[in-house]
């Protein structure tokens, strides 16, 4: 792994936990339950264009047939952890 690999998995890293979404794994089971509605919805804006731009979460939501997501409350780890 080369530095600027490292960089930007420490920098996912870092918002995925802030944004308290879990990792995608490409190895997940599907018996497991859905994985959360945000991380859902991030994937499914990731393609650029008109449509993707337009969408709204609650949209996404509704289309995709979820449950109601409802955040937990976030915790901001102290910026010694953020330092790379």
């Amino acid at each position: 792994m080369n530095l600027t690999q490292f960089l930007i998995d420490a920098i996912s890293w870092h918002v995925r936990e802030l944004l308290g979404i879990e990792e995608p794994l490409w190895s997940r089971s599907i018996a497991l339950p859905y994985r959360d509605n945000l991380g859902l919805f991030l994937e499914h804006k990731a393609p650029t264009g008109a449509k993707a731009d337009a969408l709204t979460f609650s949209q996404f939501v509704q289309e995709a047939g979820l449950e109601p997501y409802y955040a937990q409350p976030c915790t901001v780890p102290p910026l010694n952890m953020l330092a790379i």
